[in-house]
């Protein structure tokens, strides 16, 4: 009778091959935009580091001194690391595509976003925004790095 019972404080192991669906192919773009969304998500650094090419940009247009501001894949990092250790939740949602132009190793994609960001209970950003994104890679056989990001948001 003992060997028939199911101990519910410790549940069996998880198939793997149940889970081959959480990140997405890279080699694909819809996989870019799926990872970035799982790396929001479950905060995952690695995850987000792997979606950066080593010479990445980010530019945004600050609109109090009305210029645009950029920064590298190393501040990116910092600053991403810095966003998921300091909030209690963040969901993102890809809408539509507006545009995608390129060939099989660039791409120019622009696609919308719906992001919320909890900090706490009573602190809560809720940003629609579009981005702007420039993927590369060297081969048909490597994966998507994403090579420049423009965010196009305004707060």
């Amino acid at each position: 009778m003992v060997l028939g019972c199911t101990n519910p404080f410790a549940p069996k192991l998880a198939n793997v091959d149940n889970q081959s669906n959480i990140l997405g192919d890279q080699t694909q773009v819809d996989g870019v935009f799926k990872n970035f969304r799982y790396a929001y998500i479950f905060k995952d650094t690695l995850v987000y580091g792997n979606l950066l090419a080593d010479d990445f940009r980010f530019t945004f247009r600050n609109y109090e001194k009305s210029v645009d501001e950029s920064w590298g894949r190393q501040d990116d990092m910092l600053t991403t690391s810095r966003l998921f250790l300091s909030t209690q939740n963040i969901d993102l949602a890809w809408n539509d595509v507006v545009v995608e132009i390129g060939d099989s190793l660039t791409k120019d994609i622009s696609r919308g976003f719906n992001l919320s960001i909890v900090f706490s209970p009573t602190d809560a950003v809720n940003i629609n925004g579009r981005v702007n994104l420039r993927i590369i890679r060297n081969s048909t056989s490597d994966i998507w790095k994403i090579l420049q990001w423009r965010d196009e948001s305004t707060f």
